[in-house]
């Protein structure tokens, strides 16, 4: 759940491999690398706390927030102010970007449009893959449930792909792609990779968008778009057809029976900021809808990472994002701010979140 500053080396690799990861945005948000928790030595620098889905939209969710007790959160917010004038980032809920991905891409140094952020030759690159040459593509495993009128997205996660699984059905479909010019490249159970030119200016959502939601408003336009959109419909048959598949529904698993790309665009030079901690506790019961689960994963978060960053003294941050925009809060931020400060020591931290 918690990702500083990534380790490097084998050992890094081996622990990617043997977790995958299902979204777009890096194990720093779906399963995270050698993970250093807040505190700990690996953690050099003021810390900076990111926190995705830390509010939600929708009606039900919006009941849960209303029920969140956070004393340490509303602790640390009557000493912050906004980080700069630049501190929230709005968009809205349509955005293919979502606020999360802007901001760990703004930390770290990636830029691009929205929907054009190039998180696969990122992670490509933290998978062990040549990411050096070409633009890339994120193709990640995907169960696509039809329902009465819409086609929906699975989590990736909740397929439990296995590496010998995984490199199964890549193989069974990397010949759609070879024939039609596309390098091929397997990084995790639900992370693989495609290279070619053409995908240098692809917009495309992230799954984080997509997931839980009808996926045909999220499927990218253009003539390129139009290309991959046939190359998935002949991966899904080749999937449909797949003995595994047919093994994992008796397993009570879900069939691997589509692919969603993201993450479109080559490779940029990149730094992990020291401090830099990315806590995705909340991603998976949000996406799930799975309130009573979101409000303990966030109380149980601002027990601990959140009295970690108390902790931290002046200077720390926190970046708090919704589904429509991301906050950035400091510690002690200059005069500037003061009457802004003086609002968030009377907010309730819920109110707040509201914003976002």
């Amino acid at each position: 759940m918690l990702t500083a500053a990534p380790a490097s080396g084998v050992a890094r690799a081996a622990a990617r491999a043997s977790r995958g990861g299902g979204c777009l945005v890096p194990d720093a948000l779906a399963s995270t690398p050698s993970a250093v928790a807040p505190g700990a030595a690996g953690i050099i620098g003021p810390m900076h706390l990111l926190i995705p889905f830390a509010a939600p939209l929708s009606d039900a969710g919006r009941q849960a927030l209303g029920v969140l007790a956070l004393p340490q959160l509303a602790a640390w917010l009557a000493g912050a102010a906004p980080a700069d004038e630049d501190a929230r980032d709005e968009a809205d809920a349509l955005s293919l970007s979502p606020p999360h991905e802007r901001a760990l891409a703004r930390l770290v140094g990636l830029a691009g449009a929205d929907g054009a952020l190039p998180w696969a030759a990122w992670q490509a690159a933290r998978d062990g893959v040549d990411a050096a040459d070409h633009a890339w593509a994120l193709l990640t495993p995907a169960h696509w449930h039809l329902g009465t009128d819409q086609l929906t997205m699975r989590d990736p996660l909740d397929l439990q792909l296995d590496e010998p699984g995984s490199r199964a059905l890549l193989d069974a479909v990397r010949d759609l792609f070879e024939t039609e010019g596309y390098a091929v490249a397997w990084g995790a159970p639900t992370r693989w990779y495609l290279a070619h030119e053409s995908l240098a200016d692809l917009r495309s959502a992230s799954p984080d968008r997509v997931i839980g939601r009808n996926v045909d408003p999220w499927l990218p336009p253009g003539r390129e778009a139009r290309r991959l959109r046939r190359l998935q419909n002949e991966v899904q048959m080749r999937l449909h057809e797949h003995p595994l598949n047919a093994a994992r529904e008796a397993q009570g698993l879900p069939a691997v029976n589509s692919v969603w790309i993201s993450g479109c665009g080559p490779a940029q030079a990149t730094r992990w900021p020291a401090g830099l901690v990315v806590d995705d506790r909340l991603r998976r019961p949000a996406l799930a809808e799975d309130w009573d689960a979101w409000v303990a994963a966030w109380q149980a978060l601002d027990a601990d990472a959140v009295a970690r960053l108390r902790g931290a003294g002046e200077g720390a941050t926190l970046t708090l994002c919704g589904e429509r925009a991301a906050l950035t809060l400091r510690a002690g931020a200059g005069s500037a701010w003061q009457r802004l400060r003086a609002h968030w020591r009377r907010a309730d931290p819920r109110a707040l979140l509201e914003t976002l």
